[in-house]
């Protein structure tokens, strides 16, 4: 087949990839398996390392389906700082994002100086490590109707968590750059900030003219037209301006979340809108995979890796115990923090540009570790949130076995 696809094999493709996030959904639900992961596996199987059956410049289309994908999954978490529930959950999810992005970073730190002795290497791992892939992780709450103080918090927390991994890698940068010789420290402070509150600002000036003008068409709740117009415009927007528009479209709705007067029910409608770019997100990401890389991801990889996940684990634990969340919390939290992908590779490419040196061992090894957390990360959130009671079939199972 011809790398030049004609519009009815764009359309055969792009039916063939819903089905394919369909099947995985009804698959995922029988053998009890995260249906990110099957959808990703989905695109191994088809593409350049097994089956070869796809035309390779469909992976040309993922930076597009990532960026809308992205943007809905912002704009949903958005409604997670609603109202009451901003107020209860912001100081906590705050304090644990905060928390545990230190800790990560520090132990990544702290193990790759070890293991190899490069300062530059492990000052610009510890800053991608914090970064959290908030996609896998919602798909797996939405997938199971999880519902309980741990789904909440990790909605919460993923929502915030790639916001400190960008302030935090930009400060880390900032302190790598001057220390191999090269580079304005101020500079990339600047771009940090401009990163992060430029983001902030956008979502809040787009925000108020959203919240007025949606819901209008049917009383009391928005319409998928008129959210994705406001989504989309303010992702555009967020990439022409060189900032986060993952946060910015995630201020987008909790602005519409909370000014809305007029909604009953914020975001009800748009909620199965995301599913579409979802299912064609993870078959895609699948058909993208390295696998070259990732059979080279060497020690150096394996450290990493595990440096990580401790981190998460334990950084969440130390920081939600500090902040007084509940036990069950305090438990299971780390566990669903595991996958990592989509801001984890822009920040390696970055300090690839600038570190290129360093790139040649850094990017490969990213690209290898993120396939690792994209597949085994929504396996142990599932898990962990199963463990902690909130899965549907966790309470099937408590029942079967008082019985």
């Amino acid at each position: 087949m011809s790398d030049e696809l004609s519009e009815g094999w764009i359309l055969l493709l792009l039916g063939s990839l819903l089905l394919a996030g369909y099947a995985a959904h009804i698959l995922g639900r029988r053998l009890h398996v995260p249906r990110v992961t099957l959808m990703m596996l989905t695109g191994v199987v088809v593409g350049p390392y097994v089956l070869d059956i796809v035309p390779h410049s469909v992976a040309n289309w993922f930076p597009y389906v990532a960026h809308l994908a992205l943007a809905m999954i912002g704009f949903l978490l958005g409604e997670s700082f609603a109202g009451r529930r901003l107020k209860r959950m912001g100081p906590l999810v705050v304090g644990i994002s905060v928390g545990e992005a230190f800790v990560t970073a520090l132990v990544v730190f702290v193990a790759v100086l070890l293991w190899q002795q490069s300062l530059t290497m492990a000052l610009l791992l510890a800053g991608i490590a914090p970064a959290t892939a908030p996609a896998a992780t919602v798909d797996i709450i939405k997938q199971n109707g999880a519902k309980g103080p741990v789904s909440q918090t990790v909605l919460g927390v993923v929502a915030v968590d790639d916001a400190c991994g960008i302030v935090l890698f930009g400060m880390l940068l900032a302190i790598a750059e001057p220390l191999a010789g090269m580079g304005d420290a101020t500079e990339e402070i600047l771009w940090g900030i401009w990163d992060v509150f430029g983001a902030i600002l956008l979502g809040i000036i787009l925000g108020f003219p959203a919240a007025f003008l949606t819901g209008r068409l049917r009383k009391g709740e928005p319409q998928v037209l008129e959210a994705m117009g406001f989504v989309f415009l303010c992702g555009g927007l967020a990439t022409l301006l060189h900032v986060s528009y993952l946060l910015a479209c995630m201020v987008l709705g909790v602005v519409v979340a909370n000014r809305a007067r007029h909604h009953t029910r914020p975001f009800h409608l748009i909620e199965g809108a995301s599913d579409p770019f979802l299912a064609i997100f993870f078959v895609l990401a699948g058909f993208r995979l390295e696998l070259d890389a990732l059979l080279g991801i060497g020690s150096l990889g394996v450290v990493y890796v595990l440096a990580r996940s401790f981190g998460k684990v334990v950084g969440s634990q130390w920081s939600s115990k500090l902040v007084g969340a509940q036990p069950v919390v305090q438990q299971h939290l780390g566990w669903c923090l595991l996958p990592q992908a989509g801001v984890a590779l822009g920040l390696a490419l970055l300090a690839n540009e600038k570190f290129p040196s360093a790139g040649l061992t850094l990017l490969p090894l990213v690209i290898a570790t993120t396939v690792i957390f994209e597949v085994i990360g929504p396996l142990f959130t599932q898990r962990h949130l199963q463990l902690a009671g909130e899965l549907d079939d966790s309470i099937d199972t408590a029942d079967q076995s008082s019985a």
